[in-house]
């Protein structure tokens, strides 16, 4: 198929994100006495942070210190970034360049928010490869709306019917397909249970799979 543009989500998409920050997470939850933390991670995939901080209130209420816990999480997860452990994952320079000198437009829609992202696309020297950068922070609702990969097209000046999204979470592909975009699905701690199958347009093992797809 040929698309004028393609829109990636960022963890579990092009880095190795959701394993760190779910161990990340067991090592700050204890203090706390949270149980069922990675329920709580898994549930959380796709979503921006006002949205998982809604869902940790619904799981554990208001008297434990979210934004403490969630401080020394992403504490521990810098550490682990800025060492190196965090790997991008197969394909995606493969991918990004391929589009690139293709003249592919190419958006980044991730729920994570704009500090974030940037620090680790240009850590990453990733920045080069995208045409627009839309995170959390900067839409009303959070995925499984439509509104980041809608504010990405407009961005981009480009229709939903000429464009993908590649995604990871459930909550992803949910909000891609609302907002009329092709859906691939590149499974990474979820694998995808009968209605997401039915929602996403392709699912590929990883993304050396969506760059001989595309090509």
């Amino acid at each position: 198929m040929e698309f004028k543009a393609v829109l990636f989500d960022m963890d579990g998409v092009i880095f190795d994100t959701e394993r760190a920050i779910i161990e990340c997470w067991k090592l700050v939850a204890p203090e706390a006495g949270l149980k069922d933390i990675e329920l709580f991670c898994k549930n959380a995939l796709g979503i921006n942070s006002a949205a998982t901080r809604e869902l940790f209130v619904s799981m554990y209420g208001t008297e434990v210190d979210y934004d403490g816990l969630n401080q020394k999480k992403r504490e521990l997860f810098m550490r682990m970034f800025d060492a190196g452990l965090i790997a991008v994952k197969p394909g995606t320079r493969e991918l990004l360049g391929y589009l690139k000198d293709n003249g592919v437009k190419v958006a980044l829609a991730s729920s994570t928010s704009s500090k974030s992202v940037l620090r680790e696309i240009i850590a990453a020297g990733l920045e080069k490869y995208f045409d627009e950068i839309v995170c959390g922070d900067m839409v009303e609702r959070s995925k499984p709306a439509p509104d980041i990969w809608l504010e990405a097209l407009r961005r981009l000046g480009v229709d939903a019917k000429d464009a993908a999204a590649i995604e990871d979470s459930f909550n992803g592909i949910r909000s891609a397909k609302a907002a009329g975009l092709y859906a691939i699905m590149v499974p990474d701690i979820v694998q995808p249970d009968d209605e997401i199958r039915e929602l996403a347009d392709q699912v590929f093992p990883s993304l050396n799979e969506v760059l001989e797809f595309i090509k």
